[in-house]
């Protein structure tokens, strides 16, 4: 199933823009007439025809709109630091779209290797990934924001952080066992040097949980996998037994 993402949407009238109208037009050669498939990011399908095969700027008409279309039907925030090695994070960000994720948050925290960090490519990438695995909805990848920033924001739902905590911990099994889907649930994964003691009871402070991801010791984007991999097969896997 091909699936273009249609950057703009005005009532029955949808655009692709240069990128997206190139590989519609030059790569898949669709024309004037053809019936398409477009996402609008926002969790809707757009079924379609091509009204202008313009090669640098696609206009589609919309015949039908399938809402709900690829939505895993969690909200889930992942706020998570980049790492040093972009490659890594970048990949992060391609398979927790790939799962279902509604927002990715990088954050900057006190031991972060990396203090700058341009979301532009990641977004692209979020675009690619949503349309690849077959998702009407495109995750909000925001700017980068300090950890103790971000930790200003009100809590809403259910926050989890994943830290070297001394204390008791729980597995993401047991934190999240009997929380319903509809609830907002934010992750909060740290760099390659972890949290730093004051960004952790900061944490604790704002209503954030500590949990454990197992006994291995994960790299930063294996740890974001894992988080968002748990609410995945939590919801989205009893959906699907629940159908058989």
């Amino acid at each position: 199933m091909e699936l273009f993402y249609a950057y703009q949407v005005q009532g029955s009238v949808a655009a692709l823009d240069a990128d997206e109208s190139g590989h519609c037009v030059r790569v898949l050669r669709h024309r004037a007439g053809d019936e398409v498939n477009a996402i609008d990011g926002k969790g809707t399908l757009l079924k379609c025809r091509i009204a202008d095969d313009n090669p640098r700027g696609v206009q589609l008409e919309v015949l039908e709109r399938v809402p709900g279309f690829g939505v895993p039907g969690y909200r889930l925030t992942l706020a998570c630091c980049p790492t040093k090695n972009n490659d890594r994070f970048e990949w992060l960000v391609e398979k927790a779209t790939e799962l279902g994720v509604d927002r990715i948050v990088p954050l900057v925290g006190e031991r972060s290797e990396r203090k700058v960090y341009k979301a532009d490519r990641a977004r692209r990438i979020a675009i690619s990934a949503a349309k690849q695995s077959l998702k009407a909805l495109i995750p909000e990848v925001e700017e980068p924001v300090s950890v103790k920033e971000f930790l200003q924001r009100p809590l809403e739902g259910v926050g989890l952080i994943a830290y070297c905590f001394e204390g008791e911990r729980v597995s993401v099994t047991d934190a999240l066992a009997d929380v319903p889907p509809e609830t907002p649930i934010t992750f909060l994964i740290g760099p390659e040097g972890d949290f730093s003691p004051q960004e952790a009871a900061l944490a604790l402070e704002r209503g954030y949980r500590p949990i454990h991801l197992g006994a291995s010791r994960l790299r930063t984007e294996t740890a974001g996998l894992a988080a968002v991999s748990a609410v995945y097969f939590k919801y989205i896997g009893k959906a699907y037994a629940s159908e058989d």
